[in-house]
């Protein structure tokens, strides 16, 4: 994996024994409103308080996506990801995306 961009916002997270490079670019931000269902910034960090596994599965792919992977929804249902490490690399690319602003 290359080195990460933090000025970007990048981070990593390990899936299936892979590092993979995570970023919340407006794309990534857009497909988790929309599998969320909310329709604007306060809504979704409302509803990011309370994620189920599923809604895990589909801002991690966002983010995924961001990082420019293309790695799917059903692999990710599948693949060896640690529960705790994932929560982290979520909230870090959260927080990296916020401190450029």
């Amino acid at each position: 994996m290359s080195s990460l961009n933090r000025a970007r916002g990048e981070t990593s997270l390990c899936v299936n024994g892979q590092d993979f490079t995570l970023c919340l670019t407006l794309g990534a931000l857009a497909q988790i409103e929309t599998a969320l269902e909310t329709h604007n910034l306060d809504a979704l960090s409302e509803r990011l308080r309370c994620l189920s596994a599923v809604d895990v599965l589909h801002v991690l792919h966002a983010l995924l996506m961001g990082g420019g992977n293309a790695v799917s929804e059903d692999v990710l249902r599948t693949a060896k990801i640690d529960p705790t490490e994932t929560a982290k690399a979520i909230a870090a690319a959260f927080s990296l995306s916020m401190q450029g602003t």
